[in-house]
């Protein structure tokens, strides 16, 4: 089986800023694989560039096998994007925003029904789906839009910063519908983050991302071995040489 995710060398200049310097991982199918670092560190780059949104200046990636260049069509129809700043239609309910949203990709009547039901099973609002999202919290809101990336059952969910801004109790239903939906239905996820204490419970792999460079990448729980530290940030610390 072919790789989910594989980046080779890429890099990424936007004018004198180099903000991915030969960015190389794998992502293996139904994994949770995070990009974790601090703002600035070329996380968004990366993500935006496996999504096809933006161009490498050099370098490959593909998603499984597709060429995210030559063949972006197509990587677009296995793969869900979901920016940290996405926001939902005003003025529509959350019923009608997830209804609006699942026409882009169902394939008839009955794949609408499913994909509306499951997504608002995900989003776990209950009577507010029946609300304009104007009036909905920032919880509220991410997780409406969690359900849209997730609810089409893609190949890919890129996820980026999936839990920006949310308390504990709205971050942690973020977190257990990934790891859900990786079990249930094989998705595969690929997410940034730059609150590296939350994803040691989440993704199965980390890289940790430093001014557009991986300085170290593996299994939470080998790094904080590998490194004698009590948690991802103490590790990134210490290989960054701020510790």
């Amino acid at each position: 089986m072919s790789l989910a995710v594989e980046a080779v060398n890429v890099v990424k200049v936007f004018g004198d800023i180099h903000a991915l310097n030969k960015l190389s991982f794998k992502v293996k199918p139904s994994e949770i694989f995070g990009l974790i670092g601090p703002n600035g560190a070329g996380k968004t780059t990366a993500l935006r560039i496996v999504s096809t949104l933006l161009l490498p200046t050099s370098g490959t990636v593909r998603v499984f096998g597709l060429d995210v260049v030559e063949e972006a069509a197509e990587v677009r129809k296995i793969i869900t994007y979901l920016p940290e700043e996405a926001g939902a239609y005003r003025h529509l309910s959350g019923w009608e925003y997830l209804e609006f949203m699942a026409k882009f990709n169902a394939k008839d009547e009955s794949e609408l029904r499913r994909m509306v039901e499951e997504a608002a099973e995900i989003t776990g609002l209950g009577e507010r789906l029946k609300d304009k999202t104007k009036g909905y919290s920032k919880g509220m809101k991410r997780r409406l839009l969690v359900a849209r990336a997730l609810m089409t059952r893609p190949k890919l969910a890129v996820l980026d910063e999936p839990t920006s801004g949310l308390d504990v109790l709205h971050a942690f239903h973020v977190r257990e519908i990934i790891k859900r939906y990786v079990k249930e239905h094989g998705v595969t996820v690929l997410l940034s983050s730059h609150n590296m204490l939350e994803v040691e419970h989440l993704c199965d792999r980390v890289a940790l991302l430093n001014k557009g460079k991986i300085v170290a990448e593996g299994n939470p729980k080998e790094l904080k071995e590998k490194f004698d530290s009590a948690n991802l940030e103490e590790v990134f610390a210490k290989v960054v040489g701020l510790a």
